[in-house]
């Protein structure tokens, strides 16, 4: 039987930090199976009383301590947590803070909230200006303001273009937008005008065929554009076309969001906005 265990990612503010820093490590023990429980807000002494309580009656249930992910800022909260018997508790600032204060000789503001905060007018700014960007420049449904694109993303339909530009903005700040390849493209046998003297802005993205019939098979089931034999004629086309004009592609076949997103970045030398 899989051994498992309750694990609380908590914060004073979002908990988006302690939440990808704790899931990111609890993934390295595939040996055993975890709850994930992320507790927000936890910004006065009551609420780190019921949580206390909390983590105890999990204890209980689990007959088996809970592990707590932390980045309380205040230290008298903080405090309390770690004092809890019935968890094993990682101070994800405390460990990294009090090092960092002795070599840069000086002391932590210890503020709270300050990676996702919309005191960072300039990058929360950023952040919604390349949202919007990118849902108006998305599946081609403008090419209007191309020129202001940090990245376009050209690929068969239902290839993963859209979450991935989201996501650019998102996370990233980026101005991304997306362009659908068509049977007509192929046909022609180059790239659509709307992307002439862009190139150097495109980045192509590809899957395999027996993954996208399916995908295309939930949306559009028993049509000529879900069938196998059409999503392997479109991907062969496209990918030749992206061979032809020297577009860099990425097979997102077995790839997460995350993971297409910051190979991205990487191989086209895009520089983030926002953190």
């Amino acid at each position: 039987m899989t051994p498992h265990r309750t694990a609380f990612f908590v914060s004073d503010r979002t908990g988006i930090t302690v939440e990808a820093l704790g899931h990111s490590l609890l993934t390295q023990f595939d040996s055993v199976s975890f709850t994930e429980v992320t507790v927000p807000f936890v910004d006065s002494a009551q609420k780190v009383a019921e949580l206390v309580q909390r983590i105890g009656q999990t204890a209980a249930r689990d007959g088996a301590r809970p592990i707590v992910f932390t980045t309380l800022v205040r230290e008298e909260l903080a405090a309390v947590l770690k004092a809890c018997p019935d968890a094993m508790v990682i101070d994800c600032f405390g460990t990294f803070i009090e090092p960092l204060e002795h070599e840069l000789a000086a002391r932590s503001t210890h503020r709270i909230g300050g990676t996702h905060s919309v005191e960072d007018t300039v990058g929360y700014a950023r952040r919604i200006e390349a949202v919007h960007f990118t849902l108006s420049h998305d599946d081609g449904s403008s090419t209007r303001d191309f020129k202001d694109a940090d990245i376009i993303l050209v690929g068969v339909s239902r290839c993963g273009k859209t979450p991935t530009c989201l996501y650019l903005a998102l996370q990233y700040g980026l101005r991304a937008a997306n362009y659908p390849l068509i049977p007509e493209d192929f046909e022609r046998g180059g790239l659509p005008a709307s992307l002439n003297g862009f190139k150097p802005k495109l980045y192509g993205l590809t899957i395999a065929p027996d993954r996208l019939h399916s995908i295309r098979s939930e949306r559009k089931p028993d049509s000529h554009y879900a069938s196998l034999d059409n999503c392997r004629h479109e991907v062969r086309e496209a990918e030749a076309l992206m061979r032809e004009t020297g577009i860099p592609h990425l097979d997102a076949t077995a790839k997460s969001i995350e993971e297409l997103a910051s190979t991205i970045v990487h191989q086209a030398h895009l520089k983030r906005r926002i953190f």
